[in-house]
This record gives C-alpha cells, sequence and structure tokens, in this order.
C-alpha cells in the first residue's frame, strides 16, 4: 500500500474515531447508585432503567436492594450497566475478606470500596485507625489475588489533627501501598475544611477513584462525617471547584469518577449534573 492510499485510509477512519473517542467520553462518568437510594426502595427496576436512561454506563453499587444476585445481575445486564466499583462495610472487611472478594467479582468489579471505619461519635482516634490499617492491609491482599483493588472512601473525620499531620496522614502512611489506595469524595474532603486539590497534589499515586459531588455555597464545615443532605447541589453550582480538581485528577491519571448526589432532589438533579461533567470536555 502507498503512502497516499495510506493517507487516505487514515482520513476515512477519522470520522469513525471521533465517534469512538466521543462515546468514551460521554460513558467516562458513572454514577453511585446510592443516589437513587429512596427509588430503589419503591422500584428497582424501573430505577434500574432509569440510570440507563440518564445516560450512565458505569456505577458503584451500594447494596443489592434485596434482590438476589441473579435477579441483579440480569437487571445490570438488560441495562447495559458495568460494575467498576463494589462497596462493602468494614465488619465484612474485618471478618470475610475472601467472601467479599468473591462476590464483588461475580459482578465484574474492579474495586472494592469501604465507605466508613468504625468509631464512636465524635471520637475518631489512633486507635480506631491502627485497626483499620490491619484489616484494610490484611483485606487487600486477599481482594488483589482475586484481581481487584481495594479502596477506602473518607469521609472527613480521618483530618484530626495527630502528630505533624492528620490522622489522614498517618493512615496513608501506614497502609500498604502495594494494596490499599483511596476513593476521594469531594464534597466530604471540603467538608472537613480541606482542600481536594491540595491533596491530590500531595498524594498523586494513593487516589484511584473519585466521587463527584457539589456543596452548597455558605455550607458550615464540619469534621465528623456527617452534613445536611440537601447541602448536594448540582455540579459547578457549587463550592467545591469540580472543574478544576477533575483536570488535576485527569492529568495523575485517575479514570473512574462517579457522581453521586445524596439529596432528596437527585433524580432532577444528577442529569444537570452529568450534562455540566459533558460540557468540561467540549
Amino acid at each position: 500500500m502507498t503512502l497516499a492510499s495510506r493517507v487516505c485510509k487514515a482520513i476515512l477512519l477519522l470520522p469513525c474515531l471521533f465517534i469512538l473517542t466521543t462515546s468514551l467520553l460521554a460513558q467516562e462518568y458513572g454514577l453511585q447508585l446510592y443516589s437513587l437510594r429512596n427509588q430503589f426502595a419503591q422500584d428497582v427496576p424501573g430505577t434500574m432503567a432509569k440510570v440507563k436512561e440518564m445516560g450512565f454506563r458505569n456505577v458503584e453499587m451500594a447494596g443489592t436492594y434485596g434482590m438476589q444476585f441473579p435477579d441483579v445481575i440480569k437487571l445490570l445486564a438488560q441495562n447495559k450497566l458495568n460494575v467498576v466499583s463494589f462497596g462493602t462495610d468494614f465488619d465484612r472487611l474485618e471478618k470475610a475478606p475472601q467472601q467479599v472478594a468473591e462476590e464483588a467479582r461475580s459482578y465484574g468489579a474492579q474495586f472494592i470500596v469501604c465507605f466508613w471505619i468504625p468509631h464512636a461519635e465524635n471520637g475518631f482516634n489512633v486507635e480506631d485507625v491502627d485497626r483499620a490499617i490491619a484489616v484494610f492491609n490484611n483485606a487487600a491482599k486477599i481482594i488483589a489475588s482475586y484481581g481487584m483493588l481495594l479502596c477506602y472512601h473518607p469521609h472527613g473525620y480521618e483530618f484530626k489533627r495527630y502528630q505533624d499531620g492528620t490522622l489522614f496522614d498517618y493512615l496513608m502512611k501506614k497502609l500498604d501501598q502495594r494494596y490499599v489506595y483511596m476513593e476521594m469524595d469531594v464534597f466530604w474532603i471540603r467538608q472537613a475544611g480541606q482542600d481536594p486539590l491540595a491533596l491530590l497534589k500531595k498524594y498523586p499515586t494513593r487516589f484511584v477513584l473519585m466521587h463527584l459531588k457539589d456543596r452548597k455555597v455558605g455550607t458550615s464545615d464540619s469534621d465528623n462525617g456527617h452534613s445536611d443532605n440537601e447541602a448536594n447541589v448540582v455540579l459547578g453550582t457549587g463550592d467545591v471547584g469540580i472543574a478544576e480538581i477533575i483536570r488535576e485528577a485527569k492529568k495523575l491519571g485517575i479514570k473512574h469518577y462517579f457522581i453521586e448526589d445524596e439529596s432528596s432532589n437527585a433524580e432532577e438533579q444528577l442529569p444537570k449534573s452529568l450534562a455540566y461533567l459533558k460540557s468540561l470536555q467540549q
């Protein structure tokens, strides 16, 4: 084939490549299904269909809504939804990590995420962190043997001062960097009075997943892992700085992002948030 023929063939392929690239970008942002927990409680099949209709293809699971595996996996397949991340709780990671790994793998997940470290109300301390370090390091090695990564999702209470930094810094220092990674929820980092952008730069290789969630302007900070759900607003309208965070996250190679909206208006806000994210790609 001559050079001229190759060039002509490449030109003919450009429209196809453009369509493929655009499609991949559109599917880059997934949904944390917890956002529609109230809707799932009423109608699982109908809500799963809504997730598809909104334009999502990748999801992070937050439970099975009382359904058995065959029924859940069938619904996911019918709606062409891909489970990237599988949520579990600390107790299961501590007592039955192999069972968690087997369950997550059955859904085709690449990541397992723990969202909370047990502790007394407003009393998170170094003993809680040490317990978590032991549980996460042990479970993560087992999970890695199944071809997946374990991530922890901070909620803000981890940023209490400790020694010359914070409990989060201590946690990051002691976790086995070969196996344990992080999912950043930008809302909760901001809620704790921290800067998500600065945290990404401080730990550029530790975050592999991200929850995209914006915070209503004027919301007061708190470092106890609790906040008014109605402080969750459409992405790009709050005080978190979503656009700049995404730019930095992509520079660092983070590939999986999940929109999460815990407000009572989630069903109405999610399409607007997805549209905002797509507008950043233009």
